[in-house]
């Protein structure tokens, strides 16, 4: 299928108030080769006009003593829903898009650079602000320790600047694979892989065993156990890397750092890996404190409480991934997670996830500091078993969250320190589109995040959880962002060939430009009357090429 772009504007500057009559059309026309089929083709074409665009330690036991003493009847309040503040219509939310996990190969060059080329014009003529990508830890440090290949990185960079487009750039210290979403396989560098394989205890291991090569344990993020270096050590100095090969470009054209900070680069553990079957939704997932130096954190936590007994383990009677939680001891509704045992490792388990993340986010803003970047951080939007007392999902990926316990308002709390962005997804969702039996409450979860942030003074933005082109998902998110506080921007999952078909790309297009209006508008028409002038059709023809067989590579 071949990909036409006919626009009278090849770069639209979202800056000015009034778009520059043309001087001349220009086309772009790429042929995508692969081994996808498509049953349609279409033609993107965008007619330009005069008319106006709007653009416009100790803690940890304090916090176990207050828990303690709390009444239950004072706690049940905590997740009452509070009246927002008027939101600015004016305010614009800037729109990105994420590029295809695979953007660089594994060779470090750049994948499909023409049909990368036209996706940005696409983009650019739709109105969004940038796109993101992952700088892949297992691509650019993949061979040998402080030897790093930022090529294929560098002439997306230039591409991006060529467009016109913003830049955020997601520093991703995990495996990709085995998770929703994932499309190819890139693990580990090679020399971490190998001294994993040395030193097993290295990653994340639940109760029975099992190891998980997503990434690092935090247990051992102050110890020299990469090659002389700390695992926050290795990653300061491929942040610092990176700042230096790109200093020309911080703050122009690469506006935003998101910080990885665990498994599908959240910060939280890896509780629910889908890799080989082990977990699969909505299971309540296993805790991710097994190898020997979060044991060994345990224990010492046990100890200075006089509760030696409390650190041989974690709790026995957590059940295992696939569990619901009336299922188990520690997660039913009058189960042991509410007991002075479970509040005292649901506090230790949390709080180890908050330093980590605090230690790593400290190291980026030291080194991005004054280079006019934003430092950002994601955390999972965990909303499976949202319903339920103990919010047993939630629990095991390290957010310690209960029908008494706000566990989103001390990472929101670190990152608004560190004037991080607190980045957070299913934003898409709804609680009518969810299965009765998983007790899910996307909004119920969004709303909660948003009063987090809201007392804690930290910038939210958000992103969608799954890859979804209808309405009803854009509209969730205009409503979002058009309530309380709303979004600072907001990353759309992802570019691929799915999002510039005819009707999905109507939808997306007529969503970013709500989004400039600072979500105002939260339907989408069935046609565009706002002036933009954009048309999407298919080309004539089309019966006879919905027979023809046509290959299709992946941008």
């Amino acid at each position: 299928m071949a990909l036409t772009l006919r626009s009278s504007v090849s770069l639209v500057n979202q800056k000015e108030t009034r778009l520059p009559k043309p001087k001349e059309d220009v086309s772009t026309k790429v042929s995508y080769l692969g081994k996808t089929k498509v049953n349609q083709s279409f033609r993107l074409r965008i007619k330009s006009s005069m008319q106006q665009t709007h653009v416009t330690g100790d803690n940890s036991s304090k916090n176990f003593n207050a828990q303690v003493t709390m009444k239950n009847e004072k706690r049940e309040k905590l997740h009452a829903p509070l009246v927002g503040h008027s939101h600015n219509d004016s305010m614009r939310v800037p729109v990105f898009v994420m590029l295809p996990l695979d953007t660089v190969t594994m060779g470090g060059t750049l994948n499909k650079p023409r049909a990368m080329n036209a996706s940005l014009m696409a983009l650019k003529s739709a109105g969004v602000e940038g796109v993101m990508v992952d700088a892949w830890w297992g691509l650019v440090e993949r061979e040998e320790p402080l030897k790093y290949n930022w090529e294929g990185y560098a002439e997306l960079v230039q591409m991006v600047q060529r467009h016109g487009l913003k830049l955020q750039v997601v520093m991703s210290f995990h495996q990709c694979g085995g998770n929703v979403g994932d499309s190819c396989s890139i693990p580990l560098p090679q020399w971490v892989l190998e001294e994993i394989s040395k030193n097993p205890e290295l990653v994340y291991t639940d109760r029975s065993g099992r190891r998980n090569p997503e990434y690092i344990s935090l247990g051992c993020d102050s110890m020299p156990v990469l090659r002389g270096r700390t695992p926050i050590q290795v990653y300061s100095d491929y942040m610092r890397s990176f700042r230096d090969r790109f200093r020309d470009y911080l703050g122009s054209v690469i506006m935003e750092i998101q910080v990885g900070m665990g498994p599908c680069g959240e910060l939280r553990y890896p509780s629910y890996p889908e890799s080989n079957g082990t977990w699969k939704f909505p299971g309540i997932g296993e805790f991710q404190c097994y190898d020997k130096y979060m044991r060994g954190s345990l224990e010492a936590s046990a100890e200075a409480i006089g509760k030696k007994d409390w650190g041989r383990s974690g709790p026995h009677d957590s059940g295992q991934y696939n569990n619901f939680p009336e299922e188990t001891g520690f997660f039913r509704r009058e189960g042991t997670w509410n007991s002075e045992y479970g509040q005292f490792f649901l506090d230790w388990y949390s709080t180890k996830l908050v330093e980590h993340g605090e230690r790593i986010l400290a190291s980026a803003k030291g080194i991005f500091n004054s280079r006019g970047v934003k430092l950002s951080a994601k955390v999972a939007g965990i909303h499976w078993h949202y319903k339920a007392r103990s919010h047993a999902a939630e629990l095991t990926a390290g957010y310690y969250n209960t029908r008494f316990h706000d566990g989103y308002l001390a990472i929101a709390e670190m990152l608004a320190k560190h004037g991080a962005v607190f980045n957070f997804t299913c934003m898409e969702m709804r609680d009518k589109e969810q299965s009765e039996h998983a007790s899910s409450s996307p909004e119920g979860l969004v709303h909660q995040v948003k009063m987090a942030t809201r007392r804690a003074g930290a910038e939210l933005a958000g992103e969608n959880a799954l890859e979804r082109y209808d309405a009803a998902a854009f509209s969730q998110v205009l409503a979002t962002s058009d309530s309380g506080s709303g979004l600072s921007a907001f990353t759309f999952l992802r570019v691929n060939k799915n999002l510039f078909e005819g009707e999905n790309w109507r939808h997306f297009v007529e969503f970013v430009k709500s989004m400039s209006e600072g979500g105002r508008r939260q339907s989408l028409p069935l046609s565009d009357s706002c002036g933009t002038h954009l048309y999407v059709g298919h080309i004539t023809g089309f019966k006879k090429q919905q027979e023809q067989a046509q290959h299709v590579a992946l941008v």
